[in-house]
């Protein structure tokens, strides 16, 4: 039976995220748990939690920041919300993505953006789009000792290319290009794959022909470890949720009640209590008594 690592169990690193798709029967298999923070309390408690990597994913622009798209989001938006998660995160591993514009570039620039979120962000490893196309950036980040994660099928970053989103691989020919995108971002030496809105099926074959993790989302059971957004999880985004993203509880609600009963009780006189406001000392006292000065007139 596989155990998930508690918060106590030590540092999460990129080599012990390989070791978890190597594991032998002495040392069960254990599933990657991953999920996406954007900012120093939510990294702190999914930290705590026992989450093994903080993804501080472009999907910050759509669940924090209000755009309708991945698109819009700029490298110095990645940079500061990484650092916030810097903050909170001790134990999971800290992957940013690189938005997009930022490796569309040459791969000297590409480079460049990716150490500044390694050296200014904290993180510990980046999040590329892209398959064979990215396979020389891949290459170039890591000789520069950059980890980092793959991300093939759905790329919300291409979206116009895609023509929305829509499950990838459904087709023979979208099938074998998948697996060759999986095998190009292995072979350049990337530590894992994002497998996203892929057939389960065709997830599964891909998993088991390569030698580094995959994660899925929309991509089945077989994978590796699993991602979601956060926001999902919790029940704080509005409008279309994707099939794949399991509601763990509903904060929208119990934000919107929180704040309606503050409201009530602000408007009321119920809010503030006794209890939640502070008692003047006895100097104070007696200064509050005494007759008000009055100015002279001149």
């Amino acid at each position: 039976m596989s155990v998930a690592p508690r918060a106590g169990d030590g540092k999460v690193t990129v080599p012990g995220i390989l070791a978890r798709k190597s594991a032998s029967s002495s040392q069960p298999k254990s599933k990657i748990t991953c999920l996406t923070a954007y900012d120093f309390p939510t990294a702190r408690l999914l930290d705590q939690a026992g989450v093994d990597i903080l993804l501080v994913g472009d999907s910050v622009g759509m669940v924090v920041l209000g755009y309708d798209s991945t698109l819009p989001v700029t490298f110095e938006e990645i940079l500061h919300h990484t650092r916030a998660a810097r903050r909170g995160a001790r134990r999971a591993l800290l992957v940013a993505d690189m938005p997009y514009g930022s490796f569309h570039v040459t791969i000297e620039e590409s480079v460049r953006n990716a150490v500044r979120l390694i050296k200014e962000g904290g993180a510990e490893a980046v999040k590329i789009e892209g398959g064979e196309r990215r396979l020389e950036l891949i290459a170039r980040l890591v000789e520069a000792e950059i980890p980092v994660m793959g991300h093939v099928g759905l790329t919300p970053q291409s979206i116009h290319a895609l023509g929305g989103f829509h499950v990838q691989g459904k087709t023979a020919d979208a099938a074998r290009q998948l697996e060759r995108d999986a095998r190009a971002v292995e072979s350049a030496g990337a530590f894992a794959v994002v497998l996203e809105s892929v057939p389960s099926e065709l997830a599964a074959r891909i998993t088991d022909k390569l030698r580094i993790p995959t994660i899925g989302i929309g991509a089945g059971s077989h994978c590796d470890g699993q991602v979601l957004v956060l926001h999902d999880l919790l029940g704080l985004t509005q409008g279309h949720k994707p099939k794949f993203a399991r509601q763990y509880a509903d904060l929208s609600g119990e934000i919107s009640r929180a704040v309606t009963s503050y409201c009530e009780d602000v408007r009321s006189g119920n809010f503030p209590s006794d209890a939640e406001s502070f008692r003047s000392t006895n100097e104070l006292r007696d200064y509050l008594r005494a007759p008000a000065l009055v100015k002279q007139r001149t």
